[in-house]
């Protein structure tokens, strides 16, 4: 406490500089600089008293400095649809680790699905000289992003493409993963199905349904107009699509769930009911395998690492034309997906 009131300029917003050390170590700032960055030519005594100087001081170094020097800033930046979704903490996380063991910083942010908010915080991060961004689309135009990757702005995007310019891709199967999904409804005895998504401008919402269509086509199945049901992941919304689809007198006997969010609430409602439906849903929720919830399971961490693997890879220097990957998904049953139509039992 004594030290901090002979420096209370050191105490809030104005961080201790090498001249600050060298003046308390006594020394010239060349040999501060040396100490700190590991160079030789200090000897032992010397290069004590500023070690205690810098541990007194709280000094730390300036990297961004450092590495803004040498035209990198050693930080990329992820831009998600939402913090708060469990899908994206695998995938988030997978990034850091491959961005750490490149020596980056990770900084991400939300854009909430709002394509304004997503441009806004992706020029936000590249105004802050991030070597590259990882971006989880909102919005269907990415131009606003094309003289940034001229000025070299390594950029991939993740689970859904880019709109109108083309660039690295890293996607799941949702068409595949969704057709697959609801096949397995049908070979369990369903002929009629529901559909719950998320908007219908959203990428991985139209695959899905288009996958929903392709399995029931294939079965030679007509799909009714109101056993499709695409809008906001809001629970409410959700809750009325689900009663929708289980109301009237040739009420649907399974559901698929577009995603997660939608997935949980469809559990929920369905829980409350005496006549059992059967459910796929897109995305593995939280205790799914306790509640026998079967689902389409996609591999978000591996999204992330493969986005992140490529990033990295433009870093350094690839120069090949961009690519789209698709991961595949795959179906775990776990009992909700098995339950044969209420005629049928």
């Amino acid at each position: 406490m004594a030290d901090i009131a002979r420096h209370p300029e050191h105490r809030y917003g104005n961080r201790p500089t090498m001249k600050d050390v060298a003046a308390r170590a006594g020394v010239g700032l060349k040999t501060v600089s040396r100490v700190v960055n590991g160079e030789s030519g200090v000897t032992p005594d010397t290069e004590r008293r500023v070690q205690e100087a810098i541990e007194a001081l709280g000094f730390r170094r300036n990297d961004s400095a450092r590495v803004l020097r040498k035209g990198r800033t050693a930080s990329v930046g992820l831009v998600l649809e939402d913090l708060a979704d469990p899908f994206y903490g695998p995938l988030s996380r997978a990034v850091e680790e491959v961005a750490r063991a490149h020596g980056a910083l990770l900084i991400n942010g939300s854009s909430a699905e709002d394509p304004d908010r997503e441009q806004e915080l992706a020029l936000a991060l590249c105004a802050r000289r991030v070597d590259g961004l990882i971006v989880i689309p909102a919005g269907t135009d990415h131009r606003y992003l094309e003289p940034e990757i001229r000025a070299g702005v390594a950029t991939v995007f993740v689970d859904r493409p880019a709109g109108r310019i083309d660039a690295d891709v890293v996607l799941s199967d949702s068409f595949g993963g969704a057709r697959a999904g609801v096949a397995h409804l049908i070979a369990h005895g369903h002929r009629r199905i529901g559909f719950i998504g998320d908007r219908p401008r959203i990428h991985t919402a139209t695959e899905r349904l288009r996958g929903y269509r392709a399995a029931m086509e294939e079965a030679g199945l007509d799909v009714a107009e109101e056993w499709v049901s695409l809008g906001t992941t809001d629970p409410e919304r959700v809750a009325d699509a689900v009663e929708a689809l289980l109301s009237g007198p040739e009420p649907v006997t399974a559901v698929f769930a577009g995603n997660n969010r939608v997935t949980v609430t469809v559990v929920r409602v369905l829980a409350g009911r005496e006549r059992p439906v059967a459910l796929v849903g897109f995305d593995d929720i939280e205790l799914a395998d306790l509640l026998g919830i079967t689902v389409i399971a996609q591999d978000a961490a591996a999204l992330g690492r493969t986005a992140a693997e490529r990033l990295f890879r433009r870093l350094d220097g690839a120069a090949e034309a961009p690519q789209t990957v698709v991961l595949e998904t795959r179906l775990i049953a776990r009992g909700s997906g098995e339950i044969a139509p209420p005629a049928e039992r």
